[in-house]
């Protein structure tokens, strides 16, 4: 029903005024991108991981999530693969900030006051920052101050002993993890319909020297598309998984928001 949903652009605007009025419910804005992911995922993992994260929070804090930003900044060799991948889509960086920048203007119009932004593609970072920093500026331009923007990967709320539990043969950086056991494991639990683990290619963890080429050189990547092998993904890590990012995620909007609890997350 309209009235159950956490989904911003599900309701009629009535409905979304009533709820937004005051400022005090959080907004979440999952960021993302389309890129490849290897043989065995789709191209929107890093839309649908940050969406669902967001949705969790939204459901613990009484939020809304705003649509997600689909295409995100150029995949980087050494994180992503590299933007030079068939599928991949990328925006320039100019671009990704002055969206952003309108999106956070235009939800604190309409009198929202807390915003997140759940990110997804590691690639999105300095650009969000960016994209917040201009946004306030014009906020405050227009007499808005009291706008505040938590900015978080779901990643980053991984602890020790999750990663002893999800890497027992040892870590080896989040650096080499696109499309291996983090990212696989979460959609093994989420969407297995869209994972062909069969599929998967595996393969030692990629090696890259300690600096950038432009234009990069492709052999440098793996020819799969990942950074490390999924082969020990499995849905049991992904509840893991779901279980310390929502937890940590929630935790830090106690911290940053005002907000009365909803019912635990699902």
């Amino acid at each position: 029903m309209v009235q159950d949903t956490v989904f911003a652009a599900e309701l009629p605007w009535p409905e979304y005024q009533s709820r937004v009025q005051g400022g005090a419910v959080p907004i979440f804005i999952p960021l993302g991108s389309m890129e490849q992911h290897g043989h065995h995922m789709p191209m929107h993992v890093d839309v649908l991981l940050p969406t669902e994260f967001a949705r969790r929070a939204a459901v613990a804090t009484g939020g809304l999530v705003a649509p997600p930003f689909t295409y995100g900044y150029k995949s980087q060799q050494k994180s992503g693969g590299g933007n030079f991948f068939p599928g991949t889509t990328s925006l320039d960086g100019a671009s990704l900030v002055n969206a952003l920048k309108d999106v956070i203007r235009e939800f604190a119009r309409h009198g929202n006051r807390q915003l997140c932004i759940v990110n997804g593609h590691f690639e999105n970072s300095w650009f969000i920052a960016e994209g917040i920093d201009l946004a306030l500026r014009e906020l405050r331009w227009s007499g808005i101050h009291d706008t505040k923007v938590v900015v978080l990967s779901y990643w980053d709320f991984v602890d020790q002993a999750a990663i002893d539990k999800l890497y027992p043969e040892g870590f080896l950086g989040w650096d080499i993890e696109h499309g291996g056991v983090l990212e696989t494991s979460l959609m093994l639990r989420l969407y297995p319909d869209m994972v062909a683990l069969e599929k998967a290619v595996d393969h030692p963890p990629a090696e890259f020297p300690p600096y950038d080429v432009y234009p990069p050189h492709p052999e440098w990547t793996p020819a799969s598309g990942t950074l490390s092998s999924p082969k020990n993904a499995s849905a049991e890590k992904g509840d893991i998984l779901l279980d310390v990012c929502t937890r940590g995620i929630v935790k830090a909007l106690r911290t940053e928001f005002s907000f009365k609890d909803q019912i635990a997350a699902e």
